[in-house]
C-alpha cells in the first residue's frame, strides 16, 4: 500500500487551536502513573469540567445499532470454511477561538468486523453506512458504476444525482485485512449530523471482493488514522473537519458497548469527550510513529506472572477496524498454553466452564496496567467458546513486536484520540 506523507501544516494549525484554547491547568497533562480505574483525579476533574461545557453546546445523541456478525453470515451461507481455505487473511495488511460541533455519532457493532455508523455525501444529500476506522486512513463508499457483486446489496453513490459532486479521475487501489478495493476519486459535500465538510475527497469503490463485503452491513469506509497513511495521499476527513473548523477540539473518542444490541452499539464523539461514558482516570499515550495510532508497550503479564515479552518495547496500534485482539507471533503458543486453549478452524477454543478461573491479561501503557478480563476476552456463540485474539506475523516498522488492540479491547477502554498532540488516553468505560 502506498503511503505517502502530508498533512502536517493542518495538524499544526489544530494543535495551535487547542493550546490557545481557555482550560484549566497545564495545557497537556501529565501522563497518568495510575491504574484507569482508581479514583478520581485533577486530571479528570479538568476533563470533565471540560466535557460538560462541550456537551452543554447542543450535541446530538442518538441510539445505535448492532449489525450480524459477517463471520455468522458466511457460515450460514456455506461460505465460510471455503472462504477461510483460500484466503490468507492478515490482520496487518492494512498497516504498511471555539467553533465547530461535538457530535455524538451513533455507531453499530458488527461484531467480527467492526462499529459503523451514518454519514452522507452530496447535495441533496445521500445516505451511507460506513465503518469508522481508525487503523486506516482513506474514505470511501459503493459507486453506481461498482459491477461487483458486493455493491449489488449495498447503498451506492450517484454523482449525477449531487449538485455539488466533482469528479478527480484519478484511481487508486486501498489494502485492508480482508483483500482491496479500487476506487476512483471524487469530492463532495460530506455530512455527519451537524458537521459538514465541503469539497471533502472520497473514493467511489469500483471493484470490491465479494467475500466478505458482500456480507458486510456496512456500505464503505472512513478511515480516522493520520493522513501520512492515506493512499495516494488523499485528504482525511479528519483534515477536512479540522481545516473547516467543524470541531469544538481536535479530538474524537470511541465508546463501545460492553453488550451491544441492534439498538445500541456505542458512541463515536467527534470534537468532545463525553464523561458519561467512562469513570477513573485518563492513561494518555503518545502516538510513537504518526502513521496509526500506535502506542507502546511496556510489559505483558497473564496473570500476576509478567511475561517479561515487551520489557524491550512492543508496539500497539489502537486500531476501531479491527475486532479481535491481535497478538504477535513469537508470543501466541506461549499465551494460548497459559490460557488451556486449543486451535481449531474456527480459532482458539476453550472451555466454557473454565471462563471464571481464566487470567486476565495485562497490558501496561504509560506506566499504567491495562486488564483484560476472561469475560472479555472469550466469545461465546452459543455455548462454543474462543478467545477473541488472533496472531499477526510482521512487526512494527521499528522491528518491535506488534500488537492490534481492536475491539475486544476497546470495549473495555473508553479511548480518545488527540489529533492537537498526538496522543491516545484509555479510560474504564462506564
Amino acid at each position: 500500500m502506498g503511503m505517502e506523507k502530508g498533512g502536517q501544516q493542518i495538524r499544526a494549525g489544530a494543535a495551535s487551536r487547542y493550546k490557545t484554547r481557555s482550560l484549566p491547568g497545564p495545557a497537556r497533562p501529565p501522563l497518568s502513573p495510575l491504574g484507569v480505574c482508581g479514583q478520581l483525579s485533577t486530571m479528570k476533574r479538568l476533563v470533565l469540567a471540560l466535557a460538560c461545557l462541550q456537551l452543554a453546546e447542543g450535541v446530538l445523541r442518538i441510539n445505535l445499532k448492532k449489525g450480524e456478525s459477517i463471520r455468522e453470515k458466511m457460515r450460514a451461507a456455506g461460505v465460510l470454511d471455503d472462504y477461510l481455505k483460500k484466503i490468507k487473511y492478515d490482520p496487518v495488511k492494512k498497516y504498511s477561538s471555539k467553533k465547530g460541533y461535538v457530535v455524538n455519532q451513533p455507531i453499530t457493532n458488527h461484531l467480527d468486523s467492526s462499529y459503523f455508523g451514518e454519514i452522507s455525501i452530496g447535495t441533496p444529500p445521500q445516505k451511507f453506512l460506513v465503518l469508522f476506522d481508525t487503523g486506516s486512513s482513506n474514505f470511501w463508499v459503493p459507486s453506481i458504476d461498482c459491477k461487483s457483486p458486493a455493491c449489488f446489496n449495498h447503498a451506492k453513490f450517484k454523482p449525477s444525482e449531487s449538485d455539488t459532486f466533482t469528479p478527480n479521475g484519478r484511481s487508486l487501489t486501498v489494502t485492508y485485512g480482508s483483500g482491496s478495493v479500487t476506487v476512483v476519486l471524487g469530492s463532495d459535500t460530506l455530512r455527519i449530523q451537524n458537521i459538514t465538510v465541503t469539497n471533502q475527497d472520497f473514493g467511489l469503490s469500483e471493484e470490491e471482493p465479494t467475500q466478505p463485503f458482500y456480507f458486510a452491513d456496512f456500505d464503505g469506509i472512513l478511515g480516522m488514522a493520520f493522513p501520512s497513511l492515506a493512499v495516494g495521499g488523499m485528504p482525511t476527513t479528519v483534515q477536512g473537519m479540522l481545516q473547516q473548523d467543524q470541531l469544538a477540539e481536535p479530538i474524537f473518542s470511541f465508546y463501545f458497548s460492553r453488550q451491544p444490541t441492534y439498538q445500541y452499539g456505542g458512541e463515536l464523539v467527534l470534537g468532545g469527550i463525553d464523561p458519561r461514558l467512562f469513570h477513573g482516570a485518563i492513561t494518555w499515550a503518545p502516538v510513537t510513529q504518526e502513521l496509526y495510532w500506535q502506542v507502546t508497550v511496556e510489559e505483558f503479564a497473564v496473570g500476576q506472572s509478567v511475561t517479561g515479552c515487551c520489557s524491550q518495547g512492543c508496539q500497539a496500534i489502537v486500531d476501531t477496524g479491527t475486532f479481535l485482539l491481535t497478538v504477535p507471533q513469537e508470543y501466541i503458543e506461549s499465551i494460548l498454553q497459559a490460557l488451556g486453549a486449543q486451535e481449531t478452524s474456527y480459532g482458539y477454543a476453550v472451555d466454557c466452564e473454565e471462563i471464571e478461573n481464566m487470567p486476565p491479561l495485562t497490558f501496561t501503557i504509560s506506566g499504567a496496567q491495562l486488564p483484560l478480563y476472561p469475560s472479555s476476552y472469550v466469545l461465546n456463540t452459543n455455548g462454543y467458546c474462543t478467545l477473541g485474539i488472533e496472531v499477526t506475523y510482521l512487526p512494527s516498522q521499528d522491528t518491535q513486536p506488534l500488537w492490534i488492540l481492536g475491539d475486544v479491547f476497546l470495549k473495555e477502554y473508553y479511548t480518545i484520540f488527540d489529533t492537537a498532540y498526538s496522543r491516545v488516553g484509555f479510560a474504564c468505560s462506564a
